[in-house]
Formats: structure tokens, sequence, C-alpha cells
């Protein structure tokens, strides 16, 4: 009896995807070393995409329920617990310690972290330390050892050109690649946490989620850790450099944080009547109006009454910018632009730490104050009865500078930090069980 035709064909189709499925075809297969398809981005990418973790961020909030919730009866005096989750990127640094590399911002406010790893394990993670200024997190996987790590490179040597590979995880899809070449090095940015400055700038596609994710050269290093994007175009994102996150990174491992840095200068803003009698056609820059001794403005020959206009060729608008500029330094040599009776010159100064000791000396000087450790605030201690803040009196506290909570000695000398050349600053005072504001004018 004949077999049909239809047979046959269902038969030699059976019989076709049989033997392809037995029979090694190299188009199914991943590259390997050899196959022109193993281009060098290929090879960093399979060396490297186990050390890139996907991060899960959880905070919990309060939320006010509404009045039916209340009427049904739900507890918690009207209020509930709501989870927020959030995504990042990360890469593993220390495969033996289990150390990751972030973002600040990517696990800011989190009250439970997770790590995700390639092969489908999941570990908690601590945050080990955080420098908002820096954009840089140090986490601490728990329970967990001998993990993959990816080699940290030399960020100086970049060049423009050179192409470069963004591994992470954006808009939640995981281990996700681009690339790209490095547009600019030494790039500085404005974030809604402050400045940051010495960035590399790459088209490599950088998307919500790679935050935190590495950048890498062709021979597989860790050149950056992505942080940004510009919104205003496509092809433009930024990475913080190596070389500067292990110094963060290394700072936070032995001391908790990192050191802030000052010149040794005290300035105010330039108006625009002020640059019009120094003979300049814009009021770029800041006026020195003092020099403390043997720190590296005195140094270097800075004197009261010059303009500091650049440092590392990053414009200086005022103050604030300045400061902001001098918290993502980690104590590179500093080349600043300087404007001195009608001439422009160059010098090159080292910064040094604003430890607690001169911050003290720096307070009782600037802000007329001193003050001890209170109950979940700062007391005032002593008062210059000529200083600004004579309006204060020993024994009231401080619980909030410029709007920020100040529970102990430590946040008030972050505090000056901050604002130790602010034209006026904002105080909220507690005295004799009541709170009010006052405005210190320096």
């Amino acid at each position: 009896m004949p077999i049909p035709l239809s047979h046959c064909l269902r038969l030699c189709a059976f019989l076709c995807l049989f033997f392809v499925t037995l029979a090694p075809n190299a188009s199914f297969a991943a590259p390997s070393p050899g196959s022109p398809r193993y281009t060098p981005v290929v090879a960093v990418v399979q060396k490297c995409q186990s050390a890139v973790v996907n991060i899960t961020c959880t905070q919990i909030r309060g939320q006010a329920q509404s009045p039916l919730d209340l009427f049904f009866g739900i507890p918690e005096f009207g209020r509930r617990m709501q989870k927020r989750a959030s995504l990042g990127s990360g890469v593993i640094v220390d495969g033996r310690r289990g150390l990751v590399l972030t973002n600040a911002h990517v696990i800011a406010n989190s009250d439970a972290i997770m790590v995700h790893l390639q092969d489908g394990r999941n570990f908690k993670a601590s945050v080990r330390g955080a420098e908002p200024d820096f954009d840089i997190a140090l986490l601490a996987i728990e329970g967990a050892s001998n993990l993959p790590s990816i080699p940290l490179g030399n960020s100086q040597s970049l060049s423009p050109g050179e192409t470069v590979i963004a591994i992470g995880n954006p808009f939640g899809f995981s281990h996700t690649v681009t690339t790209g070449v490095v547009s600019a090095v030494g790039r500085t940015i404005q974030t809604k946490s402050g400045t940051l400055t010495d960035l590399i700038q790459s088209d490599a596609a950088i998307n919500p989620g790679n935050s935190g994710g590495p950048l890498l050269d062709l021979e597989g290093n860790l050149v950056g850790i992505n942080t940004a994007v510009d919104a205003r175009g496509e092809g433009i994102g930024f990475a913080i450099p190596i070389n500067k996150a292990k110094r963060v990174m290394e700072s936070l491992v032995h001391d908790g944080k990192m050191a802030s840095l000052w010149l040794g200068l005290l300035a105010e803003d330039l108006d625009g009547q002020t640059a019009w009698s120094l003979g300049l056609m814009a009021n770029q820059g800041i006026l020195i109006t003092g020099v403390y001794g043997h720190t590296p403005a005195a140094e270097a020959g800075l004197m009261p009454g010059d303009i500091l206009e650049t440092i590392n060729d990053t414009p200086i608008r005022d103050r604030r910018e300045y400061l902001n500029l001098l918290r993502n330094q980690t104590g590179d040599p500093l080349t600043l632009t300087l404007y001195r009776d009608g001439k422009r010159f160059q010098t090159t100064l080292t910064p040094v730490a604003l430890d607690d000791q001169i911050c003290e000396q720096l307070m009782k000087e600037r802000w007329g104050i001193m003050v001890g450790q209170g109950r979940k605030a700062v007391v005032i201690k002593q008062v210059h009865s000529a200083g600004p803040a004579n309006f204060l009196r020993i024994g009231d506290q401080i619980i909030a500078i410029g709007g920020k909570r100040v529970q102990s000695i430590a946040d008030m000398l972050q505090a000056f930090r901050q604002e130790r050349m602010a034209g006026q600053i904002l105080l909220q005072v507690v005295r004799n069980g009541r709170a009010y504001y006052a405005r210190l004018l320096l």
C-alpha cells in the first residue's frame, strides 16, 4: 500500500528537524575565539557580565489613608505603610569580600537592598558607606564570597574616540549591553544633589536603571561608574571615572566617609557693579575677602581682592558653586584661574582636609558660637557678644540649619562646612521648649 504524499512530507520534515538538532551548528552557539563573530566587545561582555548585578531597593513610607479606609476600621492611627521599589545596577569590585560599587542615588533612603546576580542568585546587601557628593556608594553582599569581579582600570588613560561598553539594568531589562565611544573627558555637570566633576562623557546608551553599572574598556577593565544622562539629547551619558571612585571607595572602607576639603580662603559673590569697577566684562567669579595662614591658598600667594574665576577650567559663578565644586574633589592638585590688577594668571594648589578641629575654630570666628551635644540636638555653650549670633543664649538648642535636621555635633559641623561662606543662614532654635526661626546675617 503506497504511503500518502502528505505523510512523506511530514516524515521528511521530522527527520530534518531531528538531524538539525543533533548536528553541531555554529549559528546556534555563542561566538567563541576564532570565530569572526567573536569581536572584542563580545569577549569583554562574556568576561565581565557575571560581575554586573541588578539592585532592587525598597523604601517603606507611611501614607495617609482615605476616609473610607478609616471608616472600615483599618488601624495604625490613620496611616498605612507603603512599599516603593526602585531599580539600579552595580558592579562587583571585590569578589572575595562581596563588595559592590554603585551610585549613591540608587540606594538613597532605602530600607532594604537586594542584589541579583546573573546566575539567578539573590542576596541581601548592606550599605558599607555612601558619599552623595560623589554619587558613589559601596555595598557589602551578605552571605556570599568568591564572587566574580571586574578588575579596576585606569580612567586617566582614556582618550576621546576610544570604544567603551556599558552594562546595566535599564527599565528592568537585565544585563543590557550598549556600546559607544568616549566623547570627552573632564566634564562637569550639575545634578539635583550638587556638582559632579571630571566625568567621562560617552555616547553609549544609558537609560533609567543603568545608574551604578560599569563602563568598560576593550580590555575588560572597569573605567567608570555610569551615573547620569543629559535629558536634552540622546547619546550624552556620563560616568564617574574609576580613579575617583576608587579613592572614594578606599575612604569608605577605611574611614567610613570622604574627608571634606578646603583651600583656606573666604569669599563673597561678585556683583555687577564690583565687576565693572574692576574692569571685568562679566560678573563671573568670586571675590576673595580673606586668606587663612598656613593653608594652600596662603602658600600659593592668593590675596584678598583676587577674583577666583575657574577651577580646573570650570567657571565659578558664586560661593555656593565654589563649595559644591570643592565637595567633589578627592585631593588632587587644582588649577585656579585668578584675576588681579587687570591681569589673569593661573596657579596650582592642593586642597587639604577641613577637619573637625578647624571647623570648630572657624565656626567660633565666623558665627561666634561654640556648641555641645544635647539630646537629639546641639546646645549653645558659648556666644560671642559682638558676633552675628549674639541673639542666641547659652542653653538654646539648634535643631536645624538651612532646613536640614541637626541632631549631633557632627551634623552641626557638616552644616557649617556647607554654609561657611553663606551671607545669611536660617536657624531653627528651641528655647524654653518653644521652637522659632532666626536668621544669621554674616
